[in-house]
């Protein structure tokens, strides 16, 4: 009986680790314990409930994986991780404070459960929904319209630039200009107010992602906010950057934040100047 049992908790231990340290009570039953040995596991510490059915094995401080995982089992087999959950697991977008997303085709699922916000979808199809780091979610297509409408305006944009710029493909229903900043944004629309040729935006040179590129003239430029470009590391890879994109032949131009939204004038002039431009 007490190998059963040790046997029974190797299984357990098996299925916990290939999901998060997750295991549905449905499993645990198959790998051998009956609700008895199931009660008494969790009065020892060693099951925790996170929702009715749904426990973590050994419990050691639940990681948003973790959360993530229990939630979409919690909502059985047709369930996946979605909207801004979904968006935060594809690193589209921060995790979201409150309720994990999660939808499910099923009409009769389960019943609504606290820290759980559930979306019912009986179109979901089994090709919008994949695996990332072993959880069930919808697929980056499926995940950026789910955003739509459900976020605010800029942040739907911040997760489908930045999901072009990860190399997902969106259709082309979900096209945009490529920036993955505001900052990038507003100097994209400073070229395009003062007729400066568009330039490459975002495009690998080396081993960098470089803002802007004009290839012809070759010239780059980085566009640099506080916000992102402060501390030792940022500093030594800004100058690392610059240095590799001169050896390749790229002149670099830098302007922050303030100067594009505040010195217009002066930063037309200076990339003029650097395209041989008329002024």
């Amino acid at each position: 009986m007490r190998h059963q049992l040790d046997q029974a908790d190797r299984n357990i231990a098996r299925v916990a680790a290939r999901q998060h340290g997750v295991v549905t009570v449905a499993q645990i039953r198959r790998a051998g314990l009956d609700k008895y040995a199931v009660r008494n596991r969790v009065k020892a510490g060693r099951l925790f409930a996170l929702y009715r059915g749904v426990y973590v094995v050994g419990y050691q401080g639940a990681s948003q994986e973790t959360r993530w995982m229990a939630a979409v089992l919690a909502c059985g087999d047709r369930a996946a991780l979605s909207h801004g959950s979904a968006a935060a697991l594809w690193r589209f977008l921060p995790s979201p404070a409150g309720a994990v997303d999660v939808v499910t085709s099923n009409r009769n699922g389960p019943a609504l459960r606290h820290g759980i916000r559930l979306h019912r979808f009986t179109s979901l199809t089994p090709g919008e929904v994949t695996r990332r780091c072993g959880i069930p979610v919808t697929t980056p297509a499926r995940t950026i319209a789910d955003l739509a409408g459900t976020v605010p305006r800029w942040q739907w944009r911040r997760a489908v630039r930045q999901a072009e710029i990860s190399g997902f493909a969106l259709g082309s229903g979900f096209a945009t200009d490529r920036t993955r900043s505001d900052v990038e944004r507003d100097f994209l629309r400073l070229c395009r107010c003062h007729d400066i040729p568009p330039p490459e935006v975002n495009v690998r040179v080396g081993r960098w992602t470089v803002d802007f590129l004009w290839s012809r003239q070759r010239l780059a430029v980085e566009t640099d906010s506080y916000r992102y470009h402060r501390g030792t590391v940022a500093f030594e890879d800004d100058h690392a950057r610059d240095l590799d994109l001169r050896r390749r032949g790229f002149r670099v131009r830098r302007f922050t934040d303030l100067q594009i939204r505040g010195e217009a004038a002066r930063v037309v002039a200076d990339l003029r100047e650097a395209l041989g431009l008329a002024s």
